[in-house]
Parts: C-alpha cells; structure tokens; sequence
C-alpha cells in the first residue's frame, strides 16, 4: 500500500475512533473534565525540554529554550485560563429577559499541526478541545510526526488513566496531504482547526467543515518619538521577540518603523541589543536565502539562527548576534525582505513623521499580513488611537509582539492560534480558545404575549 492509501487509511481509522470516544465522552460532568485537563498540563510540564528537543532534532526549526518556553506556555498559562472559564452546561442566564446559553461540545476536532511549532501547538488544541467536551484527532506535518506522537502520547495517557475513553485524543501516524485532506472532510469530523501555511489554510476552507484558520502575519512595530527615553527598553523587546525560536512565530516582528526624531539612537540601541544591520549587498543575498521567489518562503531557512542565515548568505556577523536587519525604503515584493520572515530577520524603515509612520505600518500590515497583528511603542494616548486603524485583528502597545499577541504580557485570552479575521479570509479575528469548539443553545422563555405580533403588524396597524 502506498503512502496516500496508508495515511487515508489511518484519518478514517482514526477519525472514527474519535467519534465512538467522543459519543461516550458525552455527558461527562465538566469538574471532572476539569481534572483531566489539569493532569495533562502537569503533565506536559516535566516533559516540555525533552518535546522542545525532540522537535528542534526532527524538524531542524528554532531551538530547544525557547521550545521549551512555548511548550510550558501552554501547559501553565493556557491550563491555567481554561481552569477558570465555564464551557460546558449553564454559561450564563438573565432573568430579565428569560433567557439562558449552554455550552456544548462540538464533536471530533481535526487539528492540523505546523511544522514550526509542532509540540505546542497541539498541547494547546488538545487542551481547548478537551475542555470543550471534544474529541481531537492531530494532523502534524510529516517533518514532526514524532515529536507529535509523544506529545498526544502524554497527554493521552494521562486522560486515560483520569477515565478518558480511549481514542479521545489521537495523532496520525502516517501523514500525507490526501490522508489530512480526509480527516478534514471525514464525515465523522465536526470542526477543523487549521494553523499553517497558505496552502493548508486554503485547503482547510475547502474540506466542507466549519473551520478555525488562521492566515500569515507581517507585523510592522512602529516606534514613535515619544518613547525617546525608553529606547533601550523598547530594542530589548523587539529584538528578544523578533529572536524568539528563531522567529518561527508569525506573531513576531517583521518591520521597525521608526520616527526620525529617534530612529539614530534606536538603531544604536538595536545594535547593543544583538542586532546587526546588514549592508545593502547583503540584504540582497539575505533574501535570495529566505525566499524562493514571491510568496514563496524557503522552507529549510525557516526557523534558522542569524549566523546560520549569514552563512548561508556568505557574509559573517558578530558571535552574539541575535537578528539580522535590513534597511528598507519600499513595500513589496521587489524586496523581499519587506514581507513576513520566518526567521530571526527584519526590516527597518524610517519614518518623516507620525503621519508616515503610521501609514508605513498600515501599508506593511497590508502587505501579506492583512489582519494578524501589529504593535506600537507610544506614550501618546492620540498617537495609539491613529496607528490603531491598522487592518490588524490584535493592536499590541508598548510590549513586545508575541508575548502580547499570545496573551503573556496583555490580557488577551492565552493562546497558540491567533484569528485573521475576514481580512485575510478567516472566520476570527479572536485569539482562539477553547470557547470557540462549543455549540451555544439558547433556552427562551416566552416574555412578551405572542399574539400581541397581529395588533403590532397586523393588516391597518
């Protein structure tokens, strides 16, 4: 049998399986579902170095730290909001108006696994789906198949043991984009949570199932004059957050657009910071790396360190460089270097002024990120509400972009999947969550006498 039929083969098998758990699933009162989560998020966390390692080793992505991180992330932070929301059973009820909401689950949750992010990612969809009452069938891609399959392991064993059916939570094994594309569309599957590239975000609103996608960011960080006396700060950020796992995050930095009056000392502060500005040249090779023509993202420079990109580029940089800039005048894709970059790479731009820089970060944002993110550093209330005209689902303030965007260092809701909004064709703009796998019935009691619609809109009223 050959490698489609195998992974078409294991997406029925499993999704199936999926669907006979959750049946049995059904029912289950929501404080012991709460203990289930609660048992695989503790334990993810002695085992989140070991998942960090496993998937920098399998997909040659980022690096082991901040794997680590992000893994924890969601095993503390992500379990930790869940604890305190209610998915499951009476959500709310007025008294005035006689009306309740109740959650129920949604059913099987096909989730499609990224590369990039191949372990915690799916500790953060197992952890929303179950919460929610569902079944979850991962996806990964075939560069992180293992690491996968040891993460659900984990957490599959434990909800096991807390009394979970088995089957509630499951990994391919075998992977291929038609054994993907039929766990999508699988009649048994109810909801389809899509993180990842272009194709499979598009392939995922073509399955026929609801779908939670979510597309690219290309997120400009405009720094106005006013944070003149912060700039240290503020390099420290953006350059902490564009380096983290080796840019793999879309929620990262992309462009610094800087006012005049600072753009100097911030470039200086960048530099003490680990930035190191590339010349024009080696911009130019820097992006022959990067990209294989328009909208085409070289897969093996994803998720590079600088001095393994410089390399590459043949140029050399300082040993404790931390992310590679690139002066830039225009947008688009005759440079290259001005859309998003999985990587620890962004570009520079100056601003005349806050009505430039502003519409700088607008035309970014705009540019193959249209409704991701974008972050301003401002101390001026006005200056925030301008710039937060930005065609961008989340606008971060004075904090570095993916600890904001993930909802670390804002109060965003704690997530891994981050909604695009209809800018870019996704059905969200939310940060995902758990609330989001449930079906919301509404219970209504009769407030108004039905027969009053006749004298309200009858014939001469």
């Amino acid at each position: 049998m050959d490698a489609d039929l195998q992974s078409v083969a294991a997406a029925r098998r499993c999704a199936e399986d999926a669907f006979a758990a959750y049946q049995k699933f059904l029912g289950t009162d929501p404080s012991h579902i709460n203990s289930i989560v609660d048992a695989m998020a503790r334990a993810i966390e002695p085992e989140a170095k070991r998942l960090g390692q496993m998937a920098v080793d399998e997909t040659g992505y980022g690096n082991v730290a901040d794997k680590r991180v992000k893994n924890l992330f969601n095993a503390l932070s992500v379990a930790d909001y869940l604890r305190d929301i209610t998915t499951l059973g009476l959500l709310w009820r007025d008294d005035a108006t006689k009306v309740a909401a109740f959650g129920e689950p949604m059913g099987v949750v096909a989730a499609l696994i990224p590369v990039t992010n191949p372990t915690s990612t799916i500790i953060f969809k197992v952890l929303s789906a179950v919460k929610a009452g569902n079944a979850i069938v991962c996806a990964p891609h075939p560069r992180g198949v293992k690491c996968g399959l040891e993460t659900v392991k984990i957490m599959a064993d434990v909800a096991e043991r807390m009394g979970a059916p088995r089957g509630l939570i499951q990994c391919l094994d075998q992977v291929t984009q038609q054994g993907t594309a039929e766990l999508m569309s699988h009649r048994r599957t109810s909801v389809v949570m899509a993180t990842g590239g272009p194709a499979m975000v598009k392939a995922a609103y073509s399955s026929g199932k609801p779908t939670l996608a979510v597309g690219a960011g290309n997120v400009p960080c405009y720094v106005h004059k006013s944070k003149a006396d912060d700039l240290a700060e503020v390099a420290e950020q953006i350059i902490t957050s564009k380096c983290f796992d080796y840019g793999t995050a879309c929620v990262s930095e992309q462009a610094v657009i800087a006012d005049k009056a600072v753009a100097r000392e911030l470039r200086h502060e960048l530099k003490l910071h680990g930035g190191y500005f590339c010349t024009p040249a080696e911009a130019d090779r820097l992006a022959g790396v990067i990209f294989n023509g328009p909208r085409s993202m070289n897969p093996e420079r994803v998720g590079q360190s600088p001095q393994v990109l410089a390399e590459y580029a043949g140029f050399s940089v300082p040993p404790r460089t931390r992310a590679l800039i690139s002066e830039e005048t225009e947008i688009g894709w005759q440079r290259p270097l001005s859309a998003e970059k999985l990587n620890p790479v962004l570009a520079f731009y100056e601003a005349k002024d806050t009505e430039h820089g502003v519409d700088l970060s607008h035309r970014i944002a705009k540019f193959e990120g249209w409704g991701h993110t974008s972050v301003v550093h401002s101390a001026d209330p006005a200056v925030v509400a301008d710039f937060a005209a930005a065609p961008t689902g989340r606008v971060l303030v004075n904090t570095p972009a993916i600890m904001g965007g993930m909802g670390y260092s804002t109060d965003l809701e704690p997530s891994f999947m981050l909604g695009t909004g209809t800018w870019s064709g996704s059905i969200t703009s939310d940060n995902v969550t758990a609330l989001h796998l449930i079906n919301i019935k509404r219970v209504a009691y009769e407030c108004r006498p039905w027969r009053d619609i006749y004298e309200q809109y009858g014939e001469g009223a």
